[in-house]
């Protein structure tokens, strides 16, 4: 059975009205990255940082999944192989159109973490500076998303997938932000057919066997037709 591991970045929650890094006019314009983005952002600022993933998570709690969220649920349903989803995203529209088993290698932001002990919970709403760990009690709760300099999740499942790939798919993703960008040059180590579905051709698009180019609420519903119908 062929395996398929997809790759999505903001791109494909974009429709849902959640904006990427280079939107004009939302939440990202309105700070710099290395503030609210950083550990050392952080420590300088936690109420700045606090509030702005409160302000996001509020947003994200109020999107609705669109159709590429769920022609990618219905891919991982009815393809008769395995269906691997990988998400750059921090938000939950990808189990929210029926997806299961997602790999947030960003982290959520329904989560928070102990900056002291590692534990892990659900977040509130409104995530206070000082944020009481449940687990030891110190005053350490940050959003359990990650940042720049810090390690992404599930990495070491995330290659094993990619070696094991036979079609690999980025979605919505710029090609800019490592060690994702380079899934592509593993999948094809791995043998994969590779294809980018994207608005616009990311930084990495001359890696890939195939291009489709339009809104993920198109492109998406489209190409999972094409591989349910050709199966």
């Amino acid at each position: 059975m062929e395996k398929i591991v997809i790759l999505t970045g903001a791109g494909i929650s974009a429709e849902s009205g959640l904006g990427t890094f280079r939107d004009e006019g939302g939440l990202w314009s309105q700070h710099r990255i290395e503030d609210v983005a950083t550990p050392e952002g952080f420590a300088r600022d936690p109420a700045l940082v606090q509030g702005f993933y409160n302000a996001r998570r509020v947003q994200a709690a109020q999107a609705q999944p669109n159709e590429a969220h769920r022609a990618l649920a219905r891919l991982q349903r009815d393809w008769p192989g395995e269906v691997v989803i990988v998400t750059q995203n921090v938000d939950g529209l990808h189990e929210a159109g029926g997806a299961s088993d997602v790999l947030h290698m960003h982290g959520t932001l329904a989560g928070a973490l102990c900056a002291s002990c590692g534990h892990r919970w659900t977040a509130p709403d409104q995530m206070q500076v000082g944020e009481p760990c449940p687990s030891c009690g110190a005053p350490a709760g940050r959003p359990d998303v990650v940042w720049f300099g810090e390690m992404p999740y599930f990495m070491d499942q995330i290659y094993d997938h990619l070696a094991e790939a036979s079609i690999f798919a980025a979605i919505g993703t710029s090609g800019q932000v490592y060690p994702a960008a380079a899934f592509v040059h593993e999948a094809i180590a791995a043998g994969a057919r590779t294809v980018e579905l994207n608005l616009d051709p990311s930084a990495v698009v001359s890696s890939f066997d195939e291009t489709r180019f339009g809104p993920a609420s198109e492109t998406v519903p489209a190409w999972v037709d094409e591989l349910l119908g050709n199966r």
